[in-house]
């Protein structure tokens, strides 16, 4: 083997793809796996089915079964796993606290999108929650083009923006109406599915529209012994109804695993709402009353009765009862299920035996019971005719399993981000505080939150906000596209207005003013707080297009590689685009130094080190070998000919075996 072919052999072996993965051949890939099981089923790479049938049995295969299908399904299956040829280029300039922040700000189609980050963030998103066009029949929705040519989509939409992003408005004179929207979802559903922790969830808002096909899609998708609930939102009468007043909508939960939580025992709790008001009352009738119990107990009373019916303190008005420990509530004190003791008790006014619980008492001997007594834990009525209670207190009864149903007026929400923007630039945008109590039952502490319809960045505003509240370490991933705000509505022109022209730039605007305001209230515990993202973009693949992928890559095809690189990327968007191919979280700190007279930049502290200058020197060369980062990444057209090509591969064999030397 002459030099030359040494060097193409090597360097071929060592070439970036640049390329989502096939998720498709993979499963193919995965066919290995059914012929160990069933020999002979699989033969030169294809299924005989008929073979199968007949080692498993026709019942297996019958031919009727419960299925859902629509106009398009198989089309966006395999959309799911056909791979793209693009890349993410960052914008620090529109980021905030770029070389600090873990949070993620991705303009483009999250169905590309998606795929990029399969690599990247496998298996490590912990919740996921997406508010996608509710496709009401005059929403405008993604349209993803499985067949048709350029020319002949856009005749068909007639509908893109100036990067060629998909939109089309889907009226119900569409005869594919719900079709197309579950073609829609359907892979983007897949691929998100893939990115969750094995301890995972999905929320997804849905209205009476689409749920019933999103519930089979979802069943579909995830499994249907993952589904965990469906949340009913009541958020407030509207009265523009001719029949009834649909004031409700729907999130949908479903879990990676259901049965891994199971197994590690998960417990989803949230903490009651209103108490913050219940406290704060307590606390100014106790600064008015010193320690006179009796007197703020009567001004509890009264202000429970005066709250509205649909104030949510009202749902803890039992407690009521005060004592020096605080507010508590006269619980049950028999022993459970029935068959308890029973033993003389008495009064500590009259001195009498009081009246024993028809189950008995809870505590199995009269000693014990004193105890609690004596410890002023007993609740005891007038006189002896009363059977006592046990002391609940509201502090330690502060969470409960998250309610299936719940009420919270929908607007609220649009007052806040109006007060927070200067206007109302956004319509119906989705409530931050629900997602904010989502993330805290949910358990989510340090885990990767991602929403990629993003819309105006509510989850981003939950997460912070959370962050805020407990003091955590939650990072978020938004997905956004650049959608032009529409001028003919008076949340587009306000936006305009204030130069918000896309939905992604009001999206980041709003992260900007709810992280700064959030920090500014928040107690000195939480001043750490991260409130800043790294905006990226998608963007065509920065090679050529000459550029070919590994498995594609001939002898000649390497020989033309010299200035494969488009000429307008820069070192950062190579480094990214490096990233997403190496699958690297693209969150991490990164540094740039120059040795020897060449830049060279190191991702989180030697997970990769890049070179992408010119004709580089040996000394470089050495240098980042001799630090031993786990990757290293080189321009071919760095090296000036086959012997120093040969030389790069031998010095890091020689300080760092275990490097993974590529080149682009």
């Amino acid at each position: 083997m002459s030099r030359d072919d040494e060097v193409r052999k090597i360097i071929s072996a060592n070439i970036m793809k640049f390329e989502t993965p096939n998720l498709t051949a993979e499963n193919i890939a995965k066919l290995d796996a059914l012929s160990e099981l069933f020999p002979g089923v699989v033969t030169e790479g294809k299924v005989n089915f008929d073979l199968l049938r007949s080692m498993l049995g026709d019942d297996v295969f019958g031919d009727e079964a419960y299925e859902f299908t629509w106009v398009g399904k198989r089309a966006a299956i395999a959309e799911a796993g056909r791979p793209i040829r693009k890349t993410l280029r960052p914008c620090v300039e529109e980021s905030k606290d770029w070389d600090t922040t873990e949070n993620l700000y991705i303009e483009g189609d999250n169905l590309d999108v998606l795929k990029l980050l399969q690599e990247s963030y496998l298996g490590k998103v912990k919740m996921i929650y997406i508010d996608p066009p509710y496709n009401t029949g005059s929403d405008f929705i993604y349209r993803d083009d499985f067949s048709q040519s350029r020319e002949d989509y856009e005749d068909v939409t007639g509908v893109r923006d100036e990067d060629d992003n998909r939109l089309f408005k889907n009226t119900e004179a569409n005869g594919r109406f719900h079709s197309d929207w579950c073609s829609m979802i359907y892979p983007r559903l897949v691929l998100a599915r893939n990115l969750l922790r094995d301890d995972g969830v999905i929320f997804v808002s849905c209205d009476d529209n689409e749920v019933h096909n999103a519930r089979k899609i979802f069943d579909e998708v995830f499994g249907g012994t993952n589904f965990v609930t469906q949340f009913v939102w009541a958020a407030g009468r509207k009265n523009d109804s001719k029949l009834v007043s649909v004031s409700h909508e729907y999130i949908l939960c479903y879990a990676k695993s259901k049965a891994y939580l199971q197994e590690t025992q998960t417990i989803w709790r949230e903490r009651k709402q209103g108490l913050d008001d219940i406290y704060a009352v307590y606390a100014k009738l106790k600064k008015h009353h010193n320690d006179d119990c009796a007197s703020i107990q009567h001004g509890l009373k009264e202000w429970y009765k005066a709250l509205p019916k649909t104030h949510p303190a009202r749902n803890h008005a039992h407690y009521s009862c005060v004592d020096k420990r605080g507010i508590y509530f006269p619980d049950n004190i028999s022993w459970p299920g029935g068959g308890g003791p029973q033993y003389d008790v008495l009064h500590p006014v009259t001195r009498k035996p009081v009246r024993v619980p028809s189950r008995g008492w809870m505590f199995a001997t009269s000693a014990r019971m004193q105890e609690i007594m004596d410890d002023d834990r007993v609740h005891f009525g007038p006189d002896e005719n009363a059977v006592p209670c046990i002391k609940s207190y509201l502090k330690d009864r502060e969470l409960n399993a998250p309610y299936s149903v719940f009420y919270k007026d929908g607007r609220a929400s649009t007052k806040r981000l109006r007060t927070l923007m200067g206007g109302d630039v956004f319509e119906n945008p989705k409530d931050e505080e629900i997602i904010q109590g989502i993330i805290e039952f949910t358990g989510t502490k340090d885990g990767v939150i991602l929403d990629f319809f993003s819309g105006s960045a509510t989850t981003a505003h939950a997460v912070l906000l959370q962050n805020a509240v407990d003091d955590s370490n939650r990072k978020f991933i938004l997905v956004q596209l650049p959608e032009p705000c529409d001028g003919k509505t008076d949340a587009g022109k306000a936006a305009i207005r204030l130069g918000l022209n896309t939905i992604a730039e009001i999206g980041k605007e709003r992260i900007r003013r709810a992280g700064e305001k959030i920090k500014d209230e928040a107690d000195l515990t939480a001043q750490n707080l991260d409130i800043g993202f790294r905006v990226l973009k998608l963007s065509d693949t920065n090679m050529n297009d000459v550029y070919y992928t590994a498995g594609d890559t001939t002898q000649e095809l390497i020989s033309m590689m010299e200035g494969n690189i488009k000429p307008d990327r820069a070192d950062i968007d190579l480094l990214y685009g490096c990233l997403l191919d190496w699958g690297l979280p693209l969150s991490m700190p990164h540094t740039h130094e120059v040795i020897d007279g060449f830049t060279v930049h190191t991702y989180n502290g030697g997970d990769l080190m890049a070179c992408f200058e010119e004709r580089i020197g040996e000394k470089v060369i050495r240098e980042i070998a001799g630090r031993k980062p786990l990757r290293a990444v080189f321009r071919d057209s760095g090296f000036s000919g086959s012997p120093e090509k040969i030389n790069v591969f031998e010095i890091f064999k020689l300080f760092t075996p275990n490097t993974n030397v590529k080149v682009i």
